[in-house]
């Protein structure tokens, strides 16, 4: 049964998002899911939000959250972050939606960023496929 997703991006880093995009997309062609929404944010903090709208949606069954939170002089990026992810993981747990998470740092530098855009959204996008797998159960 094919099952409709939806895919949250940060605009921030715009050519990394597209990347992580076209990997989830591939993957969806692979596996029989359609891409029915994909929104895109200014950056992380908004995350949260554009994934509880579409989650709300009763034709999307799970979704992909992707972006990325650069290593800074602060610790911004860890508080945000975590908070980042705690809301996810409680919008996740309100909906019962499988959510993939493939939000690169924070303490990532621009050196480290190329090699690992497509890994993490197709591990982002295999996470919500398995726990489609445990939901279906």
């Amino acid at each position: 049964m094919s099952k409709n997703i939806a895919v949250v991006l940060g605009s921030f880093h715009k050519a990394e998002a597209l990347d992580m995009l076209d990997e989830i997309k591939q993957y969806c062609a692979e596996n029989n899911f359609t891409l029915a929404e994909e929104v895109w944010v200014p950056g992380s903090m908004e995350k949260p939000l554009a994934l509880k709208a579409l989650l709300s949606k009763g034709h999307i069954d799970g979704a992909v959250v992707v972006g990325i939170i650069e290593k800074g002089e602060t610790s911004h990026g860890f508080v945000m972050a975590t908070a980042v992810i705690d809301a996810i993981i409680d919008i996740q747990l309100a909906t019962m939606k499988p959510v993939g998470v493939g939000i690169l740092g924070p303490d990532i530098t621009p050196e480290q960023i190329p090699a690992r855009v497509r890994p993490y959204a197709r591990s982002a996008v295999t996470a919500m496929n398995t726990m489609f797998g445990v939901l279906d159960k």
